[in-house]
């Protein structure tokens, strides 16, 4: 793993389809409006891409932990940009100050953290769980 420098920037967009929408997403009795996991999602896209260079071959970064704020409905059709940067960088541990918008609005802010890991080991993990 390469080290990591506090305010590295990464992007992920989504342009807004049916099946990222709440009411298909998750319940036909919420509206028709971004769903929250497809946000976050989004900005945790943004995260992964902001490390990505400084990732050897082998290693990726999972999710840990997110604290997210959503912000403003979005329907479907409207693009989605989600951007995220480093605030910290300790051993396998990064962390993010995350946020998503549409064209009109900011429509999610947050933090997130991502731990880097060797995927022949997280393979071998997953493979012992299979087994047992």
């Amino acid at each position: 793993m390469k080290e990591i420098p506090v305010g590295a920037k990464g992007q992920f967009a989504l342009v807004v389809q049916p099946e990222h929408l709440a009411n298909r997403f998750k319940d036909s009795a919420l509206p028709p409006v971004l769903a929250t996991p497809v946000m976050i999602m989004v900005m945790e896209n943004a995260a992964l891409n902001a490390i990505k260079a400084y990732l050897q071959p082998g290693e990726s970064a999972v999710g840990t932990r997110v604290d997210i704020c959503h912000l403003a409905p979005t329907p479907v059709g409207a693009s989605v940009v989600g951007e995220a940067e480093v605030t910290r960088a300790d051993g396998r541990r990064v962390a993010f100050t995350v946020r998503a918008t549409d064209r009109t609005e900011e429509i999610g802010v947050g933090t997130h953290e991502r731990v880097i890991v060797d995927l022949a080991r997280l393979s071998r993990r997953l493979d012992a769980k299979r087994a047992s």
